[in-house]
């Protein structure tokens, strides 16, 4: 049992969208269920945040009419709770921080976790939660370390860009409940997509801190990122 009066630095929750349906991927199954060494790919995503001492319950954001969801209700002894999420990804963010428990404080601390994250590793989560905390908000990131180059309509090359400074965005992100509600909630007003957490609190005015991670915390959004997932997991 967990004191609701909690500091917001001890454990958080985790909101992991899983409502999307992996139109890359193709094929009826969405690709979240689709199985990576023998497990549904969101089962290794949510095995891996439950694993970390600090995460102390799990929101799942599902699609609604989603029948293939194994109804799991606890992982290392954490509660996992579900709720129905929207048309984008914000959408369904902002539905499953409104799901949160009630002792959940909009002061508190929350992380979002795409589902297609499987091999996120519990010590980039340590070093998030280490850094980001004091920061009042981070994500995991990556630096560009390709050459980036600029395509005209006709897929020619138009300019090399600079990647100093260029950082490729990751999850988990981390920020306060409340303050990442009203981004959210902001965006939407104003018609904005945000195809990240962090985007809808850069809209708002704030500054996250960027927090090198892994590079093999992929996002499987293709058939061959499954054969390399496996081969991430299985080492």
């Amino acid at each position: 049992t967990r004191n609701p009066a909690m500091a917001a630095t001890d454990a958080l929750w985790c909101v992991v969208p899983a409502a999307g349906r992996g139109a890359r991927v193709g094929g009826e199954v969405p690709k979240q269920y689709l199985p990576i060494a023998g497990k549904p790919m969101l089962l290794h995503t949510l095995e891996r945040l439950a694993a970390h001492p600090r995460v102390a319950g799990l929101m799942v954001v599902l699609e609604a009419g989603d029948v293939r969801w194994p109804k799991w209700l606890t992982f290392n002894d954490k509660p996992v709770s579900t709720t129905i999420g929207g048309a984008a990804r914000a959408d369904s963010v902002l539905a499953g921080l409104r799901a949160l428990p009630e002792q959940v404080d909009k002061s508190h601390f929350v992380l979002v976790h795409d589902a297609a994250r499987p091999c996120v590793r519990v010590a980039d989560v340590s070093h998030l939660l280490e850094l980001g905390i004091p920061a009042g908000g981070a994500l995991l990131a990556a630096p560009v370390r390709d050459t980036l180059k600029r395509a005209d309509a006709q897929g020619r090359v138009v300019a090399t860009e600079p990647r100093e400074a260029r950082w490729r965005a990751m999850t988990p992100q981390l920020f306060r409940l409340g303050e990442l509600m009203q981004a959210l909630e902001s965006a939407r007003d104003a018609g904005i997509a945000v195809t990240d957490e962090a985007m809808a609190m850069e809209r708002v005015g704030h500054s996250p801190l960027l927090v090198e991670g892994s590079e093999d915390n992929i996002k499987v959004t293709t058939a061959a990122d499954f054969a390399l997932a496996q081969f991430i997991l299985s080492r």
